[in-house]
């Protein structure tokens, strides 16, 4: 893999906006940068991208790769009279990360300012508390009611505007790192020759709750499901080290069990020993939290076995989620190294 250019289709793909069930633009990227794969696509009714590229080799047995596209949002649910726009989360975003930043708007790039009480006017009892999301105002620079109105309606999403940056030893920070990582990794997984033939979806609507991965689930019926996902990096501020849950720096991370799955542990071990053989840095979440789409994929359809490779990422569901460079190429090889291997289904 060219380092440089995932890096770069990365960067591309966290600039873009696509909150849960507005993931139009995003899909139309990858559809564009997989056009010359050779691979099969089709786009369902919730919008998933399920894509099917032909290996050398026939699996005796169907094997799915999942990202999702949608990213964490704002979704402007009242405007008021003095032309400040009223909002609720799109997805699960911490009240902390947003008074005071700047949000784009999806459908025409505007930008608006989160408002909240200033320090200055906040009472004795107000002060030092972050006001809940649904207290907060988005100020797009209108007088009145009817300014805002015409260019803002209810049900108009913004996010967090672009900001991908190198910093540090190796870091990255950006939004949407969750998931646009995972769809730049199996975007070069289908630009690539495989060894085996391979299912790969790009799901909407993760964050809301994983309705697309149903979806796919019941459509492809895999066997075998690998998600690749983000995951919360706590190894900041004054976390203890038996809660950090996983740390940058130290490689792919593998998963026992999360707050929604319980995963196979034949498919851990196996990537465990795949990452030991090729000298792929690997760790294990070490607590019981957070979840992602594996549970769709086990619990719908007939089931399937999954298995989650995620990126610890800093400050996740943030304006600047921070990963290390290093960390997503260790995901990147695992997971193509998995893909060389013909699973035993017990």
């Amino acid at each position: 893999m060219e380092t440089a250019a995932f890096f770069n289709r990365l960067k591309d793909y966290c600039a873009i906006p696509g909150p849960s069930g507005m993931e139009d633009a995003v899909r139309e990227q990858i559809i564009a940068d997989i056009s010359a794969s050779g691979a099969e696509y089709e786009v369902d009714n919730l919008g998933n991208l399920i894509v099917f590229k032909r290996g050398r080799n026939r699996r005796p047995y169907k094997l799915l790769l999942a990202a999702h596209m949608d990213e964490v949002g704002f979704m402007i649910s009242a405007v008021t009279d003095e032309g400040l726009l009223c909002f609720d989360a799109v997805g699960g975003i911490d009240r902390r990360v947003v008074s005071g930043r700047r949000v784009r708007f999806c459908k025409d790039g505007r930008t608006g300012i989160v408002a909240s009480k200033s320090i200055h006017i906040q009472t004795p009892e107000e002060f030092g508390k972050c006001e809940p999301i649904p207290d907060m105002r988005i100020d797009i620079g209108c007088a009145d009611r009817a300014e805002a109105e015409a260019l803002v309606s209810i049900g108009d999403c913004a996010v967090f505007p672009p900001n991908y940056e190198e910093f540090g030893e190796g870091l990255i920070k950006s939004k949407a790192i969750d998931d646009r990582f995972g769809c730049a990794v199996l975007v070069e997984l289908i630009n690539s020759d495989l060894e085996y033939d391979t299912y790969f979806s790009f799901n909407t609507c993760e964050e809301i709750g994983c309705d697309g991965a149903t979806e796919v689930c019941h459509r492809i019926r895999p066997d075998v499901a690998i998600i690749l996902e983000a995951t919360t990096a706590g190894d900041t501020c004054d976390a203890p080290e038996g809660r950090r849950a996983c740390e940058l720096r130290k490689g792919a991370v593998l998963s026992h069990m999360d707050g929604g799955t319980i995963y196979d542990k034949d498919l851990l071990s196996l990537a465990l020993h795949i990452g030991e053989e090729a000298h792929i840095p690997c760790q294990l979440k070490n607590i019981v939290a957070g979840g992602n789409e594996a549970r769709s994929f086990q619990t719908g359809a007939s089931g399937a076995r999954v298995l989650a490779i995620s990126a610890p990422t800093r400050y996740i569901h943030s304006a600047c989620c921070v990963a290390a460079k290093e960390d997503l190429l260790a995901v990147e090889r695992l997971t193509r190294a998995i893909l060389e291997r013909s699973i035993p289904l017990c």
